[in-house]
């Protein structure tokens, strides 16, 4: 056995040391927009994600990584400051970074400032979707963070194909409009980002880049070529099951929101609108393939970090209820993947460790021997790259806020939730017995200890994140 670690240790040494004539790393920052974990690689049984899966076998999955706040613009604000929301002042999708924070440096940046080329290609930042590709703008963009940008332009909804409504009751721009597109893989918004981030990577195959790619899919309106819906049975869709009254226990603040009732998802429509995310899933997934394909050809996957995420977790039926801002696991939980070309010992493996979307930043600093600001609240993963099981992983919680004051913080046996800053009634939720978290013990006397203790840790928590009372009420 001590041979065994000896010889470990001997390879993870050699294997820090072996970025290719000491070259500086490349970054590939690869993001989907409104992606719960529906991969096939994540276990998701009905899914099909065969190009994340392909590089899930070349990185590790972090299976349980949950957002700092489940909506796009904080979210990404928070994942590319390194910085809980209530520090960068981002709690939603309006409001302005550098306003908040002039002097921020944010992780695209500090490659900029380490002489790396860094390049944005479509949703990297908040961006209206699909307000935003219809007429090509990025008006949330961090200008700072890039030394190039390419905003994507396409047809979206009104793309030429076969056109439903999957929640007719909804008329907003996140309705459940879904297109089984009659036009290829280029003619629409990941395809494009596609094309646009391989030419960024023939352009600068020769000089260190950070470049972030946005995908777009699967968040509203569901559009893909037919060819992705054709993978799917939509009869064969099985929908979230969940207790009936389930939301009859939680707070009143949040027990309708965003509920069935405002989208009017009836079984058979809820089959449809299943089958509409998986495509655009399916659809996003392979223009990932496209670009990951060419680093290979162009011999740059040795020397690349290469990085997939979403923004947040993703409803679609679960508890009875659609899209995000929700508490709930399904909500806060997001799909991750991290690839890192000379750390090969481990890949294919998985960590079921607690990680939080911040954690990103201080990670590739680390990784790429760069000197990140002082001030970030993530800890680096690199621990859990070199071993997805070790007992050394000192973080034991994660901490996400949404709208109406609530927040909410997740242990491996326990997700506590508090709404209006604890004025608007309490979650508890018992993650070992009930982990589709359908029974709220926050009333239950035989539990009001474990309540007390959660509520305790999560006002630390808050105020570690940046918490002041007089600006957020």
């Amino acid at each position: 056995m001590k041979q065994i670690s000896t010889l470990l240790f001997l390879l993870l040494s050699l294997a820090s040391l072996s970025l290719a004539d000491g070259k500086k790393p490349n970054v590939l920052l690869l993001m989907s927009d409104d992606l719960n974990t529906a991969l096939s690689g994540f276990g998701h049984p009905q899914c099909k994600t065969p190009e994340l899966d392909k590089l899930a076998e070349r990185g590790i999955r972090f299976e349980n990584m949950h957002c700092q706040y489940p909506v796009c613009g904080a979210s990404r604000a928070s994942m590319m400051t390194g910085l809980y929301p209530y520090t960068n002042g981002m709690l939603g999708n309006s409001g302005n970074l550098r306003k908040n924070m002039p002097d921020v440096v944010t992780l695209s940046q500090m490659f900029r400032n380490n002489g790396y080329h860094a390049g944005r290609v479509s949703k990297i930042y908040h961006m209206g979707i699909p307000t935003e590709i219809i007429p090509g703008t990025a008006i949330h963009d961090d200008p700072p963070s890039w030394d190039e940008t390419v905003n994507i332009k396409a047809l979206e909804q009104h793309a030429p194909g076969v056109r439903t409504e999957w929640s007719p009751l909804d008329t907003g721009s996140q309705t459940f409009t879904g297109v089984e597109a009659s036009t290829g893989d280029l003619e629409h918004a990941d395809g494009m980002a596609a094309e646009a981030a391989i030419e960024f990577l023939k352009r600068n195959k020769d000089k260190p880049f950070f470049l972030g790619c946005g995908f777009v899919r699967p968040h509203v309106p569901l559009v893909a070529p037919q060819k992705y819906f054709d993978i799917y049975d939509r009869d064969a869709m099985v929908a979230p099951t969940f207790p009936e009254g389930d939301l009859e226990d939680v707070p009143k603040i949040i027990r309708e929101y965003k509920a069935n009732s405002r989208y009017g998802v009836t079984p058979e429509l809820h089959k449809g609108l299943l089958e509409a995310y998986y495509a655009s899933i399916s659809y996003m997934d392979a223009q990932v393939g496209r670009v990951l394909d060419t680093l290979d050809e162009l011999g740059l996957r040795e020397n690349t970090i290469v990085i997939f995420s979403s923004d947040h977790g993703y409803l679609l039926g679960h508890h009875n209820k659609f899209q995000k801002q929700h508490l709930f696991e399904e909500s806060t939980r997001i799909p991750f993947i991290l690839s890192v070309p000379w750390m090969e010992e481990t890949h294919g493996a998985a960590t079921g460790h607690l990680t939080e979307l911040l954690d990103l930043y201080p990670t590739i600093a680390e990784l790429a021997k760069l000197t990140p600001p002082d001030n970030l609240h993530g800890t680096s993963l690199k621990p859990l790259l070199e071993n997805p099981k070790t007992q050394d992983w000192g973080k034991d919680l994660v901490f996400t806020i949404s709208r109406s004051g609530g927040e909410s913080i997740r242990t491996h046996d326990w997700r506590f939730t508090h709404w209006g800053f604890g004025k608007k009634g309490k979650e508890l939720f018992d993650l070992k017995k009930d982990p589709g978290e359908f029974t709220n013990l926050a009333n239950d006397p035989e539990h009001a200890e474990v309540l007390s203790q959660m509520e305790e840790r999560l006002l630390k928590k808050r105020k570690d994140a940046g918490y002041d009372s007089k600006r957020y009420k």
